[in-house]
């Protein structure tokens, strides 16, 4: 890993909360940014803590009856389009896959 991604200083967490968490995942190594605008690559160790907190979720879920469901990441736009003023306020980070 290139020296100049890490972060030098971790802020102060009372003043700053989003540039203290983006400092803490990026100095921990849990993730780094991805070439493409908005994407995170989950290194390792974020992709261990990930897997480690699904496994003990998953199993106090399952313990109470639950069952587990998978949703599709990439949507219709005509989906979108019947929301559109719930999604006026995010539009701009849609990722349009065509």
């Amino acid at each position: 890993m290139k020296d100049e991604g890490l972060v030098k200083e971790i802020p102060a967490k009372s003043g700053n909360f989003s540039e203290w968490y983006t400092a803490v995942v990026l100095k921990a190594e849990l993730a780094d940014y991805a070439p493409v605008r908005g994407c995170m690559v989950i290194r390792p160790y974020g992709y261990a803590l990930w897997e480690n907190m699904q496994a003990r979720l998953d199993a106090r879920f399952k313990a109470t009856g639950h069952v587990n469901a998978y949703f599709p990441t990439l949507i219709p736009e005509s989906f979108l389009k019947k929301e559109a003023e719930h999604v006026k306020g995010f539009s701009p980070q849609v990722a349009w896959v065509t």
